[in-house]
């Protein structure tokens, strides 16, 4: 059976330092088998990814961004783990999109994260989801990301 952090590499993604929560809250919080990890937004090592879908970012950057929203949740669950083998699930995916007035792709957007949970997880990284349009995000970002996974004892 292939690991989580073996399809990573076979992915070419090498795992970002967690992102230190900008405001009064922790990064993630365990209860019970549940871990829920704060929203993560689109900054990558080259630094934010900032943009409103429909006005100066067309969807195909858009959902990059989200996909390394999703490497930034990947890599909080990481940091609450130790091991990505603890995933026995992802629950659920809550994804945010800074978006113009009648950009309407939102799902589109937000697939960045939801595939990509697949290509790591696998059928344990098939989850439910929102995915909805905000006319600003934190920072100025173009999309965050936040979820709930489902862990191993």
């Amino acid at each position: 059976m292939t690991t989580p952090e073996a399809r990573l590499d076979a992915l070419g993604i090498v795992l970002p330092e967690p992102m230190k929560p900008v405001a009064t809250y922790v990064a993630y919080v365990q209860t019970g088998n549940l871990l829920f990890v704060s929203g993560q937004v689109s900054a990558s090592s080259e630094g934010l990814i900032k943009g409103r879908l429909g006005e100066n970012m067309e969807l195909s950057a858009g959902q990059q961004a989200a996909r390394i929203c999703g490497i930034n949740l990947i890599s909080q669950c990481h940091a609450a783990l130790g091991d990505l083998s603890r995933i026995k699930r992802v629950v659920k995916l809550g994804g945010f999109v800074n978006a113009a007035p009648g950009f309407t792709d939102i799902p589109q957007v937000i697939n960045g994260c939801s595939d990509l949970m697949a290509e790591v997880f696998g059928d344990a990284g098939k989850h439910a989801r929102s995915a909805v349009s905000c006319p600003e995000l934190p920072l100025g970002v173009a999309v965050e990301v936040d979820g709930i996974f489902e862990i191993a004892d």
